[in-house]
C-alpha cells in the first residue's frame, strides 16, 4: 500500500504524541517537555523526553528518537502499514484503499433463504395474486451482491459466543476452578467453552461459514463433511499486539483425549511464529520483566498472581521472532524450562537460536523449574515470594552455559577442559561478530577452567608519552566521551582537526570503530567503552577524577549541552592553531571561512 506523504503528515499532525506515549509510559511535565523512564531501555533516572509542539521524542540515554509512527513500530515490533492503519482509525483520516489487502481480510457471507417452503396462494377475489412474489422479491439478493464479512469482526463474535457458552458447562467451570482461577481472571482473559456438538458454529453463524473455513475453525473431512475444529474444550482467545482476537487455543477437559491442546491454524490474520500469548496483556499492563513459559495456563496464573510479563508460544517451539519481540521491550529476558531431559533439550535449542541475537547489552537468563513443577503449580504450592526468589536466582546465559557444557565432562583433566572449550567455540561462533560478548564469554570460561591468569590490559607506554599535556577542554571532552559514550557524535567532527598522536584523537578513533556496537543500556555502554580503551585506563581514571564528571553531569540533558559547548570550543582552538600554519593560500581562506561560521554558531549558543 502506497501512502502519500501528505496523508502521513496529516495523521501525524492530528496525533497527540504526549497522549499516545502516555498510554505506555508514565510522563511528567518538566518545563516545555514531558519526561519519563525510557521504554526502550532500563533506567532509574528519567532521560526520555516528549516534545508536544514538535511531535517528537528523544531519549538522552539510549538515543532512541522519532515520531508517533516510529514509536509504535519500535515498541510493538509492528510494520509501517499496520501502524498507519491504527493511527488512521484513531485520527479519522482515511488511507488509500488496497483491494488486495482488504480481500485477505474479508469473506463472502452466505445469504440465508427462508426456512418455510413457498406455498402457491389460492385465488380470492380480494387477493392480489402478485403480492406473494412482491414480498419475497425484497428479500432476494443476487449471489454476486451478497454482503462481505470481516475476519476480525467474525473472530470477535466467535470469542463472545464461546464466552457465553462457559456458564452452560459445569465441567468447564470446574476445570478453571480446579486450576485456581477467579472470576475476574476468567473475564480478563475472555476464557470460554466450545460445545461438544460437531456443527455448533454452523448453527450459531450460518451466514459466516466461508469465513470460519478461511480461519480454520470449520474443517472438511476426507468424506466431504464439515466439522468444527474445537469441540468440548475450554477456550483461550489469542490476541495480537493490538488486542484483536486472531485465533483460539482449545484444551481438552479429559486428559485422555489427544491432542490435549489444539490451536487455530495459521491464516491471513494469524501467524503463530510471530505472536506470543500474553504479549498484548503484558504490554497493556506496562510489564517490565518478561518471562517466557510453556503454556497458556502458566501465563494466566502469573498474571493473576501479579506478574504481568509472562508469555507463551502458540504450540510451537520458540524462534528468533519470539525472542526479538521480547528484546524490543527489555534488554534482559528469562525463559523457563522444566528440569527434566525434555526441558534440557528445549533449553539447548533456545540457546542456539538465541546466541545470534545477543548483541552487547542483551541478556538471556534460564529459569530451570524444580522437578514436577510448572510456573502455575509452583506459585500455587510455594507462593509468589518463593517463585520470585527462584526467578531472580535464575542464571545468566554464561553461567548456564558453563554448567551445561561441564555437566558430563571431567574438567580436572586437560582432555575435559579441551572438550569444553571446543564445544564453547562452536557456540560462540553463533554470536554476533561485532561486540565484546564473544571475547568476554571465552575469557570467563578460561578463568573458570583455570586456563592462565586473569586478563590484564596492556598499557602502551609509547602511546602514553604524548598524553601528558592537555588543555582543560580536552580533559572534559575525554571525561564526557567515556562517561556518556553516545555523545561521540558531538565530538566526531574533531577528528578532522586533531592528530591520533594526542589522547583525545586516539580515543575518538577508537570510538569511531566501536560506536555502532555500543549496548543500548547507558551503564553497559560505559563498561563497553572502558573495555575498549583499557590500554589507557590509568590516564582515563585520572581525568574522570580530576574533572569530577559524574557529579557535574547529573542529567543526560546537561551532559548533552556540555558536550556541544566543549566540542565547539575545541573546534575553535584547533582551527586557530591550523590558521597559524596554513599550507597554502587556498587552505588559509577555507580555514578563515570555517572559523567565521564556527564563531556564529558559538554566538548563537550564547544567546540561547
Amino acid at each position: 500500500m502506497a501512502i502519500p506523504q501528505h496523508t502521513i503528515d496529516q495523521i501525524l499532525d492530528r496525533t497527540d504524541l504526549v497522549d499516545l506515549i502516555g498510554q505506555r509510559v508514565k510522563l511528567k511535565k518538566t518545563g516545555r517537555t514531558y519526561s519519563g523512564c525510557c521504554p526502550f531501555h532500563q533506567e532509574k533516572t528519567p532521560s526520555f523526553h516528549v516534545y508536544r509542539d514538535k511531535q517528537y521524542y528523544h531519549c538522552f540515554g539510549c538515543q532512541a528518537n522519532g515520531n508517533a509512527i516510529k514509536f509504535l513500530m519500535e515498541l510493538d515490533g509492528r510494520n509501517f502499514i499496520d501502524v498507519m492503519k491504527d493511527l488512521s482509525s484513531q485520527t479519522g483520516i482515511e488511507l488509500p484503499k488496497d483491494n488486495t489487502d482488504n480481500k485477505k481480510l474479508t469473506y463472502k457471507k452466505t445469504q440465508i433463504s427462508p426456512t418455510e417452503q413457498p406455498v402457491t396462494p389460492s385465488f380470492q377475489p380480494d387477493h392480489d395474486p402478485f403480492q406473494f412474489f412482491e414480498s419475497s422479491e425484497q428479500d432476494f439478493i443476487e449471489p454476486d451482491l451478497a454482503p462481505e464479512g470481516n475476519l476480525y469482526d467474525l473472530l470477535e463474535n466467535v470469542a463472545q459466543f464461546y464466552e457465553q457458552q462457559l456458564p452452560q458447562s459445569q465441567p468447564a467451570q470446574r476445570y478453571f476452578k480446579k486450576r485456581g482461577l477467579n472470576q475476574t481472571t476468567i473475564q480478563t482473559w475472555r476464557l470460554g467453552y466450545a460445545p461438544e456438538d460437531w456443527q455448533h458454529l454452523e448453527r450459531a453463524f450460518p451466514s459466516d461459514i466461508e469465513g470460519l473455513k478461511q480461519v480454520g475453525l470449520i474443517r472438511t473431512s476426507d468424506s466431504g463433511r464439515d466439522f468444527n475444529l474445537l469441540r468440548d474444550r475450554v477456550i483461550f482467545p489469542i490476541r495480537d499486539v493490538k488486542g484483536r482476537v486472531v485465533g483460539f487455543g482449545g484444551r481438552a477437559l479429559n486428559d485422555e483425549i489427544k491432542p490435549k491442546y489444539i490451536n487455530s491454524p495459521d491464516s491471513d490474520i494469524f501467524h503463530k511464529n510471530q505472536l506470543l500469548y500474553g504479549l498484548y496483556e503484558g504490554t497493556k499492563n506496562k510489564a517490565q520483566d518478561w518471562l517466557m513459559v510453556e503454556g497458556y495456563m502458566d501465563v494466566i496464573a502469573l498474571q493473576q498472581a501479579g506478574i504481568s510479563g509472562g508469555v507463551a508460544t502458540l504450540g510451537t517451539a520458540s524462534n528468533t521472532d519470539h525472542l526479538n519481540l521480547l528484546f524490543k521491550r527489555n534488554h534482559r529476558i528469562t525463559i523457563a524450562f522444566d528440569g527434566d531431559s525434555a526441558g534440557q533439550k528445549a533449553a539447548r535449542r533456545t540457546l542456539e537460536i538465541g546466541l545470534p541475537l545477543l548483541t552487547d547489552g542483551r541478556e538471556l537468563k534460564f529459569f530451570i523449574l524444580p522437578q514436577d513443577h510448572d510456573p502455575d503449580s509452583l506459585i500455587r504450592q510455594e507462593g509468589l515470594e518463593r517463585f520470585g526468589q527462584l526467578w531472580q536466582q535464575a542464571p545468566l546465559l554464561s553461567d548456564f552455559l558453563f554448567a551445561h557444557l561441564t555437566q558430563h565432562q571431567n574438567i580436572s583433566t586437560p582432555e575435559g577442559k579441551s572438550q569444553v572449550m571446543g564445544e564453547l567455540k562452536n557456540l560462540t561462533n553463533l554470536l554476533p561478530q561485532h561486540g565484546s560478548y564473544r571475547y568476554l564469554l571465552t575469557q570467563s570460561f578460561r578463568e573458570k577452567l583455570g586456563l592462565g591468569r586473569r586478563f590484564t590490559p596492556k598499557v602502551s607506554n609509547d602511546a602514553s608519552l604524548s598524553f601528558n599535556i592537555r588543555t582543560r577542554d580536552e580533559d572534559f571532552a575525554i571525561a564526557l566521551l567515556v562517561s556518556h559514550p553516545f555523545l561521540f557524535r558531538e565530538f566526531e567532527k574533531l577528528r578532522a582537526y586533531i592528530s591520533e598522536e594526542e589522547m583525545l584523537g586516539h580515543l575518538l578513533s577508537i570510538f569511531d570503530q566501536i560506536f555502532d556496537q555500543l549496548p543500548d543500556d547507558p551503564e553497559q555502554a560505559i563498561y563497553y567503552s572502558l573495555g575498549a580503551t583499557a590500554g589507557y585506563c590509568q590516564e582515563i581514571a585520572e581525568v574522570l577524577s580530576r574533572t569530577n564528571i559524574f557529579n557535574l553531569t547529573q542529567s543526560p540533558e546537561h551532559a548533552f549541552e556540555l558536550a556541544k559547548d566543549y566540542a565547539l570550543s575545541l573546534q575553535k582552538q584547533y582551527l586557530q592553531k591550523k590558521m597559524k600554519r596554513p599550507t597554502s593560500l587556498k587552505e588559509s581562506m577555507n580555514l578563515r571561512q570555517q572559523f567565521n561560521e564556527l564563531t556564529k554558531q558559538i554566538s548563537l549558543r550564547l544567546v540561547m
